[in-house]
């Protein structure tokens, strides 16, 4: 009994790809002797495999079976090593997906994949933008870059998490950064003093930057006159956090309704929402992209950030422009046809 259990403890601290040689060559040998020593009860080798097969498994259909004494003898072998073999393999997997959820968990594994949006420190902020992500495009990957050890949305098998420094190459490696669609950086609110904030704000935006400069990045800055510090470095887009929330909550007090209405144009969840319309041939002005869109239940906002394109009707829309229309999901899927 000692000697059976050293030997089964041996085999469980081997690795994975030795087991499976092993039990690759215990099968074929096994298949070989099977049908050397009764080869008219198998009369081919794939049979005499079979068996062994079925024989591990303690399936049994039957079918086959040894009818010499050498035979009766060697499935007995099988029955005591060969099922035991077997029994290692299915823990050995088991192990396998269950060390490959705890690693998830701690956020240890790389992320395959592109056209994900990376978001980088975890939030309240970042648990709302996983929501209007989903929302917005239900397919869409997400990953999560956050310093803490646990996935903070682990029952959602489409984020990934990686835990670590996002100003780390190696991490940002590992979140296949060059291949994401975009890159979303939130104020990490655990550090108390707001410039220490967007002080490692841009050094993470700096890192993605120089790693993936064309991927498009959002960063959210805690004070505005650390704009020009990201400008720097090329930020695509600024959000600047206190200054928004106490702009939205002024004009809240000030004109009843106000923030409802702009509320509603953030969140994909309900009503009217803002969406980019591709260029049409047919728009020479702005007045022709504004009457054609407005007869399709959409009208038309700005060129970009430019929201006063409705003094501008008789102008040309010029070929780079960006035009961006307030309307639901139906009538933005006919105009797209999408």
């Amino acid at each position: 009994m000692h000697f059976l259990l050293k030997i089964s403890g041996k085999l469980i601290a081997l690795k994975r790809r030795t087991i499976a040689i092993m039990i690759l060559c215990f099968v074929v040998l096994s298949a070989t002797l099977a049908y050397m020593l009764e080869p008219g009860t198998f009369s081919s080798w794939f049979n005499a495999f079979y068996w062994v097969m079925t024989t591990m498994s303690t399936v049994g259909y039957g079918d086959f079976y040894a009818a010499s004494l050498p035979g009766k003898v060697f499935t007995i072998f099988l029955y005591i090593f060969g099922i035991g073999l077997l029994s290692l393999v299915i823990g050995k997997v088991v192990e396998a997906f269950g060390e490959m959820q705890r690693r998830r968990g701690a956020g240890t594994l790389s992320f395959h994949g592109s056209d994900h949006v990376v978001l980088i420190n975890w939030s309240r902020k970042t648990q709302a933008a996983v929501d209007e992500i989903l929302c917005y495009a239900p397919k869409c990957r997400i990953v999560i870059i956050d310093e803490t050890g646990r996935h903070p949305l682990e029952q959602m098998e489409q984020v990934h998490f990686i835990s670590g420094d996002a100003s780390s190459d190696e991490i940002l490696l590992k979140a296949s950064i060059g291949s994401a669609r975009a890159a979303i950086v939130f104020g990490d609110i655990r550090i108390d003093e707001s410039s220490l904030i967007d002080g490692k704000s841009l050094l993470i935006v700096s890192s993605i930057e120089r790693i993936a400069p064309q991927v498009h990045t959002t960063v959210e800055i805690m004070q505005e006159k650390n704009i020009q510090n990201f400008r720097h470095v090329q930020v695509n887009e600024f959000v600047v956090s206190h200054d928004a929330v106490s702009r939205l909550a002024v004009r809240s007090a000030l004109q009843e309704g106000n923030s409802e209405v702009i509320s509603q144009l953030l969140s994909r969840q309900h009503g009217d929402d803002i969406y980019e319309v591709p260029l049409n041939t047919s728009w020479k002005t702005y007045g022709d992209a504004f009457q054609a869109l407005l007869l399709q239940g959409a009208t038309l906002l700005s060129d970009r950030g430019d929201l006063g394109i409705n003094r501008k009707l008789d102008l040309p829309v010029p070929a780079d422009a960006r035009l961006y229309i307030v309307s639901d999901e139906e009538t933005y899927r006919r105009i797209t046809g999408k």
